[in-house]
């Protein structure tokens, strides 16, 4: 499964449309399969749609290294 982020040419070019999709075979073809619409979102929020869905979880909140 993958995030699957599909930008926004119509509208606010700050913005894109994500789903969830899944990946299979059929009869040796590669299809993919959209299992959840996130519908449109702003870019800075993508990133974090992309942790919650990791199997790895990044981190994206660091701590101040000069503290």
């Amino acid at each position: 499964m993958f995030i699957k982020v599909v930008p926004n040419v119509k509208g606010n070019q700050n913005t894109c449309f994500c789903y969830l999709v899944e990946s299979y075979r059929d009869h040796g073809k590669i299809k993919h399969r959209t299992l959840k619409n996130f519908g449109l979102l702003e870019n800075e929020q993508v990133p974090y749609l992309k942790a919650m869905y990791a199997k790895k979880k990044p981190r994206l909140i660091y701590d101040d290294e000069g503290a």
